[in-house]
């Protein structure tokens, strides 16, 4: 592991770097657009923008690579991402702001294509699934330490959007400067969506329900935290927390899924988030401490969820097929993402901030009513074919997507020789 995490250093902190600007720059577009008094509906709308872009660059992305070259794909890409935050301060427009958001998804899923790619071009079998568990740390924890980059300057200058610039400036530095040579990409002939559906419906749905969930939370916790009269540090502790709670929870909730039937820890998983959704809104009228525990534990309940719906939909589909299901599954979230904040913004425009737990709640509730229904139609795989549980973010590309799968593809291979082995023996 040593040697893997000594040869992919450089991948590993250019990717810190654009978490901890894409982190801030989400939270601080939000708190930014309520500032100039967007309406809630309109932040929304600019928040489901950036995921647009993020689908259009996930499709995109591979032919450009294939044409161009992974560094400048990389350095173009980055340059921008960079000015594209730049050009939030100087121009303060809806429609232009909705425009730079879109480019801004765009950017960001190219980005994390090709950083993927050379990560999983320098791993191997032995060190694929650990590479990929301390990636999601550093995702994920970039992501959370942006928001605390919130309380560095107003968010109603510049100087934010300036320190957001540097970050994904820097991020392009160790990427450039790194000797390893450059991977090829080829980009496997998806599953559709259909076909995938088919063979799980659970893994599908989940994915979306995942994507509307934690693009609601993403695109819209920092305007719902400021509409409940959070102070600035309250609301990057606030965002900061629900990802804290996703890194905390990821590895002991995998861990049920693998020792009991995954559909039950899905279930149970997914009803126990609706339910602290629902405490959450009598939690906002108690007092700041109290809402932020539950916004770690929502967080901490909710994120794994995509982990456990991508292990689910493995484990019903064969090993040939798994890399090709990786692109299917990145589109099923990410449509859910494009939808979650503008669909979450519509619910708190008639009901108020709170509007947004209802509507995480729902979407949780939904999941579990259909998993209880998925239990009556099909019998469960036995444990001992189930595979193994790998913890990814939701904003993983599809590149990140075929290395759980190709993990996947791994773990069944050596239980398969180790039920052959014991047979002999």
């Amino acid at each position: 592991m040593y040697i893997a995490v000594k040869a992919a250093w450089a991948l590993l902190m250019s990717m810190g770097l654009l978490m901890l600007g894409n982190g801030l720059q989400g939270s601080l577009i939000g708190l930014r657009a309520t500032l100039e008094g967007f309406s809630t509906q309109l932040a929304g709308l600019l928040m489901s923008a950036y995921f647009v872009g993020f689908l259009l660059g996930s499709t995109l992305t591979p032919k450009i690579v294939s044409k161009v070259g992974h560094v400048r794909v990389f350095a173009a890409l980055a340059s921008l991402a960079s000015t594209m935050v730049l050009l939030h301060s100087v121009f303060v427009d809806p429609t232009l702001w909705f425009i730079m958001r879109v480019i801004t998804g765009f950017c960001m899923a190219g980005l994390y294509i090709v950083a993927e790619s050379w990560l999983n071009d320098l791993a191997t079998n032995q060190t694929r699934g650990q590479l990929l568990s301390l990636y999601m740390v550093i995702v994920i924890g970039g992501m959370a330490c942006g928001q605390l980059l919130l309380n560095v300057a107003d968010p109603g200058g510049f100087k934010l959007f300036i320190l957001i610039s540097v970050l994904l400036s820097f991020a392009l530095l160790p990427v450039l400067l790194s000797d390893a040579p450059a991977p090829s990409f080829a980009a496997a002939a998806p599953m559709g969506l259909r076909q995938l559906y088919h063979s799980s419906p659970l893994g599908v749905v989940g994915c979306m329900a995942v994507g509307l969930s934690n693009g609601a939370v993403v695109g819209m916790g920092v305007i719902y935290a400021e509409l409940i009269g959070f102070a600035l540090s309250d609301i990057s502790m606030f965002m900061g927390l629900v990802l804290l709670g996703s890194v905390v929870l990821q590895w002991p909730i995998g861990h049920l899924s693998d020792k009991y039937d995954r559909r039950w820890v899905i279930l149970v998983v997914t009803l126990l988030a609706a339910l602290v959704a629902l405490l959450a809104i009598p939690a906002s009228q108690l007092s700041a401490n109290t809402l932020l525990a539950t916004a770690f534990l929502f967080g901490g309940l909710s994120f794994p969820m995509y982990s456990l719906c991508v292990s689910h939909t493995n484990d019903n589909l064969e090993p040939k097929q798994m890399v090709a299901a990786s692109g299917s599954l990145v589109l099923a979230v990410g449509i859910g993402a494009t939808l979650g904040p503008s669909t979450a913004a519509a619910i708190m425009g008639l009901v108020g901030p709170n509007g947004l737990f209802w509507f995480l709640a729902v979407v949780h509730a939904g999941v579990g009513v259909f998993a209880l229904y998925r239990m009556t139609q099909r019998r469960g795989v036995p444990l001992d074919e189930q595979g193994h549980c790998v913890a990814i973010p939701a904003t993983a590309s599809q590149v990140a997507m075929a290395m759980v799968q190709e993990t996947a593809v791994g773990d069944t291979d050596r239980a398969v020789e180790s039920q052959v082995e014991a047979k002999i023996s």
